[in-house]
């Protein structure tokens, strides 16, 4: 199997579909938790980006660009891009309804993207093969109409909640009340 994006896909993998459970498209997904540096809302130095539910497994998002986002003068550091691609694919799997950490993040720099604007990310799951889920995901800028500036493809394993266990401890600020997904999707 070949993904729209042409990413070879394992020969078990199958697309996914949406369930009774599935947000409904324009449903804001709301952030992990607070604490998150890319989408939690108390996080002072964070991103703050938002997520949608799409269409299909599809999720987008958006972050505006501010001067403290900086790489070279002017622009987004490239790890910023890398994040907010990793964070609208992670949110894929909230579709999924399963908890799941990345196993692989590869982007592809198409444009600069330049500080004071925003950012316009589009991600969807590709293909489930077990526990593993494939995603790709397209950033604009400005909305998704806008210039393409990045491209990115990713895979996730989908872990138990006793994966995020250990690590409750050490959470700066306020722990999450729950923690990332529920399973609602049985590849």
């Amino acid at each position: 199997m070949v993904s729209d994006q042409g990413d070879a896909l394992p020969a078990d993998a199958i697309a996914p579909t949406r369930t009774d459970s599935t947000p409904p498209a324009g449903t804001s997904l709301g952030n992990h938790y607070d604490g998150c540096f890319a989408c939690g809302s108390a996080h002072v130095d964070g991103l703050h980006l938002t997520a949608r539910a799409g269409e299909g497994i599809e999720v987008v998002s958006r972050v505006e660009i501010t001067g403290a986002h900086q790489g070279a003068p002017g622009l987004a550091h490239g790890g910023l891009v890398a994040t907010v691609m990793d964070e609208t694919l992670g949110f894929v799997l909230w579709m999924l309804g399963v908890p799941g950490v990345t196993a692989k993040l590869e982007v592809s720099y198409r444009k600069p993207v330049p500080i004071q604007r925003t950012v316009a990310t589009r991600a969807l799951c590709t293909g489930v093969a077990g526990r593993k889920v494939y995603g790709y995901a397209e950033m604009h800028l400005d909305d998704l109409e806008g210039p393409l500036v990045a491209e990115a493809s990713g895979l996730f394993v989908v872990v138990g909640e006793e994966h995020f266990r250990p690590y409750l401890d050490n959470v700066s600020g306020e722990a999450p009340s729950r923690l990332p997904g529920r399973p609602r999707y049985n590849p």
